[in-house]
C-alpha cells in the first residue's frame, strides 16, 4: 500500500501502530536485519522539549499529534544475521529501568532466538534504555557468549569516576547504572573509535554530543547501506523538523545538533536507509522537506 506524505505523518503521529514485538526486516547483501521491539519509554515533554522554542515548537506538537506534556516513544533494537554472527545494537532497558520497557526477550521468542544465539553486543551509547539490559536479574552478563563493543570515548565516559558528579542531578542515576554494568563485563567488552570497520560490513561513525561518545554504525553490502544511528536522531517530529533546535535529552546540545544536522544532510542526500532507536518501527528514510526534513517509515 502506498502511503503519501500526509498519510505517513499522520499515522507516525499517531504512533504508526505497527503489530508484534519483530516491527520490521529487510536485508543487505547476504545480511537480514530486523528491527526488535523492546517495548517504550513514558517520559515527561520537557526532558525533550524543554529547551526549544515554544512558540514555534506548537503547530510541530499539532502536525505529530503530540502530547506537550508526556511522550512514549517505542525502542528499537536491530538485529543482524550473516550466517556467521548474530549482531545486537543495543541491549535494551532489561528489568530495572522503567516497567514499560526491557520487553526484548518477547522479540527473541518470535524469532526462535536465545541471548546465548547472540555472538556481538554493538552499543551506540551508554544510556539506560540502550545498556541496562546488558545483565541479567542476577546481575550476570546477559549474553554470555557475546563479544561487547563500543567507542573509546563512550566507554571512557561512564567509567570515570568523576561522571557521577558533573552529569548533572538528574541523569547521576544513568552513571551509577552504566558504570556498574560496564564494569561488570570486565573482559567482554573491545573498543574501537571513529572509522574502525568493527565486523564485516560494519563501519563505526562517531556521531558524538547526545552523549559524549555515541557512536552510529553503518552497514554496507557493495554500493548498498544503511546507517543505524541510535539517539543521534532520538525521534521523528522535532529532530527532522528542526534539527537544529536544541534538544533536552542531548548532554550536549550544540555538538548534537551539529550531528543531526550533518546525519541528515548525508541520508538524504544518498537516500541511504536508516534504524532509529526511537523512530516508529525503526526503519526508514530521511527526506529533505521545506526548511528541515521527513521520516518516511518503510514498509515491510
Amino acid at each position: 500500500m502506498a502511503l503519501t506524505r500526509r498519510e505517513m505523518l499522520a499515522g507516525l503521529g499517531a504512533g504508526l501502530a505497527l503489530a508484534g514485538p519483530v516491527w520490521s526486516g529487510t536485508t543487505l547483501g547476504a545480511m537480514r536485519i530486523d528491527t526488535l521491539s523492546d517495548g517504550n519509554l513514558a517520559l515527561p515533554g520537557d526532558f525533550i522539549f524543554g529547551p526549544m522554542p515554544q512558540q514555534a515548537l506548537t503547530p510541530i506538537l499539532r502536525k505529530y499529534d503530540l502530547d506537550r506534556d508526556s511522550l512514549t516513544p517505542g525502542c528499537n533494537l536491530t538485529l543482524l544475521r550473516d550466517g556467521q554472527r548474530t549482531v545486537l545494537f543495543d541491549a535494551g532497558a532489561g528489568p530495572d529501568f522503567q516497567p514499560s520497557a526491557g520487553k526484548l526477550q518477547a522479540a527473541f521468542d518470535a524469532l526462535g532466538l536465545s541471548p546465548d544465539d547472540i555472538t556481538h553486543v554493538v552499543v551506540t551509547h551508554g544510556h539506560p534504555d540502550h545498556i541496562w539490559g546488558l545483565l541479567d536479574d542476577f546481575g550476570d552478563p546477559l549474553f554470555a557468549e557475546a563479544t561487547h563493543l563500543i567507542g573509546a570515548t563512550e566507554l571512557d565516559y561512564w567509567l570515570d569516576d568523576t561522571t557521577v558528579d558533573t552529569i548533572g542531578p538528574a541523569r547521576q542515576a544513568f552513571a551509577v547504572g552504566a558504570k556498574r554494568r560496564l564494569e561488570a563485563l570486565g573482559d567482554r567488552i573491545t573498543t574501537f573509535t571513529d572509522g574502525a570497520e568493527i565486523l564485516p560490513g560494519v563501519l563505526a561513525h562517531a556521531s558524538f554530543g547526545h552523549t559524549p561518545g555515541h557512536m552510529s554504525f553503518e552497514l554496507r553490502s557493495g554500493t548498498d547501506a544503511m546507517m543505524v544511528v541510535g539517539d543521534a536522531i532520538g525521534n521523528h517530529h522535532v529532530a527532522f523538523e528542526r534539527p537544529s533546535w536544541p534538544s533536552g535529552s542531548d548532554q550536549d546540545v550544540d555538538t548534537a545538533a551539529a550531528t543531526r544536522l550533518r546525519l541528515l544532510d548525508r541520508l538524504s542526500t544518498e537516500q541511504m536507509r536508516l534504524i532509529g532507536f526511537h523512530l516508529p518501527g525503526g526503519l526508514g528514510r530521511a527526506e529533505a522537506h521545506g526548511d528541515g526534513y521527513v521520516f518516511l517509515p518503510e514498509a515491510t
